[in-house]
Formats: C-alpha cells, structure tokens, sequence
C-alpha cells in the first residue's frame, strides 16, 4: 500500500514537472493536461491545482482560474499565489471589495514571511487598481444620491418660500441666499470625491507617484525605495538631489510618511489611481 502510494506520489510529481517544462515554453494546452493528470493522482497537493490556475490565467479563463485557485486555498489557506489568482479573477468579474480582500491577504501573507517577494509588485498593481475602481463605482452612486437629494432639496425650498409669499418673480434676497448655502454643502458632500493634485510630500521627487514604502536619506530627502535603489544600482551612490554620497545601508523607513500615505489613500480612494 504504501510503495503503491508512493508511486502514485511520483507519478504526480513527473506530471508537474512535465508541465512546468510546457509552461516556460508556453505550450498552455499541454501544460493543463499535466497538471490534470497531477491532480487525478493527488488532488490533495495544493500546488497542482495552483500551477493549473496559472495556465488558465495566463489564458484570461478566469471562471477557471476561480475554480482552481479555490480549490487550493481550501488545502492550503497560506498561498500567497492562490489569494493573488482568486482575487484577479473576482477583480475581472467586478467583484471589487472581494478581490480586495484577496489581494490584501496575498500582501498580509508575504509581510508575515519578512519577504520582498517578486510578486509584491503585481500584488500591489492589482490592489491598486482593485481599490480604485471599487472607489469609483460607489463614488459614481454616492454622486447620483448627492444630487437627487440636491435637486429635491431646491425644488422644496422654493415650493416653500413660494407658498409662503416670500418668492417674487421668481426669486428674492432670502431665496437666493438659502439656494447658495445648500449650493455649499452638497459641493463639501462631494469633495472626497473629486479627484485634485495629491500633497507634493506624499509623493516621490524621482517618480512623482504616491509613496508605498518610503526611505529617507542622511541628507532628509525621502525615496520611494525600490526607485531608489535602481538608483544607486544603476547610476551611482549618491543622492539624486543633494548629490551627497550614499549607500543602500544608510536609508531608513519614514514610518511617518508611510502613515500619512495610508490615511490619506483611506480618504482618497481616487488617488490608487495614480500608482495603477
């Protein structure tokens, strides 16, 4: 029994490596069938089901991808890719706030490690995007909701002072005033959702983007970091303002800054637009 298992084990493990080897040549089709034949084997190996998500990905088969990245996350809660696929998938399906939840666990999973996985990147540019379409299908119904109200709220005020003799010809000082004012608060009602020029101090002096993981230098400027250290990777150790000397061991996180960029992005979901 146990040999027999084995070999069934190792049977499956030919499979997926066979697929991998389809998978870099692009052969998706092939490469499906593998991993098929891997999970008729062992279904119970997360990562099948995994490389297959992968494949249908890559082919935009996002029902598919759903079904498979489920699948592994119900034997392994942990995967980082699994929670990226699914929330990919829920994103084209426009099931924003659940693809959010998604991408947010892939990132929480990868902080917990302490890894600066190569798929943070992907992870962030999804979540980016994610938050803000999210943003702007609700902002698009917070706006309607404002101005229903709005319209309702002027057309009551004149019937008022019309019934009350107060509106002659059409308008008066008091009419005009009390028009203005509502003008007012339903234009602050609107204001979190109009999109305007984020803070220079948010944003990075190379890219001009909002920050996500700020440094700052020995001179006090701060960096969004992985531009940074392409910088002193690829031009030179120094600072690209001051021009002083620096080297990757002398940056230091700006927790404050990366504080007032969460707080800020919290209240202007509009601005993930800018970094996706």
């Amino acid at each position: 029994m146990a040999a027999g298992g084995f070999g069934v084990a190792q049977q499956a493990e030919l499979r997926r490596i066979e697929g991998n080897a389809c998978f870099k040549k692009a052969r998706l089709g092939a490469a499906i069938d593998c991993y098929t034949e891997a999970i008729a084997l062992c279904p119970d190996v997360p990562v099948y089901w995994i490389n297959r998500a992968l494949c249908h990905f890559r082919r935009k088969d996002w029902a598919t991808v759903e079904e498979d990245s489920r699948r592994a996350l119900a034997l392994d809660n942990t995967l980082v890719k699994g929670h990226y696929l699914l929330g990919c998938s829920l994103l084209e399906k426009e099931e924003f706030s659940l693809a959010i939840k998604e991408f947010e666990k892939a990132m929480n999973l990868l902080k917990s490690t302490k890894s600066e996985d190569k798929m943070t990147e992907d992870i962030w540019q999804v979540l980016a995007k994610a938050k803000y379409l999210d943003w702007e299908k609700h902002s698009i119904e917070r706006v309607w909701r404002i101005q229903s109200l709005k319209e309702a709220c002027e057309s009551a005020l004149q019937e008022h002072h019309f019934l009350s003799g107060t509106l002659v010809d059409g308008s008066s000082n008091e009419y005009s005033e009390q028009i203005k004012l509502l003008s007012d608060v339903f234009s602050k009602a609107t204001l979190a959702d109009t999109p305007a020029d984020v803070p220079n101090y948010l944003c990075c002096q190379i890219t001009f983007e909002i920050f996500r993981d700020p440094v700052i230098t020995p001179s006090g400027v701060t960096y969004e970091r992985a531009v940074l250290l392409e910088h002193l990777d690829k031009v030179g150790n120094f600072d690209p303002v001051t021009r002083e000397p620096l080297k990757e061991h002398q940056l230091v996180p700006n927790l404050a800054i990366k504080e007032a960029v969460q707080a800020y992005l919290k209240e202007h979901c509009w601005a993930y637009k800018l970094n996706c």
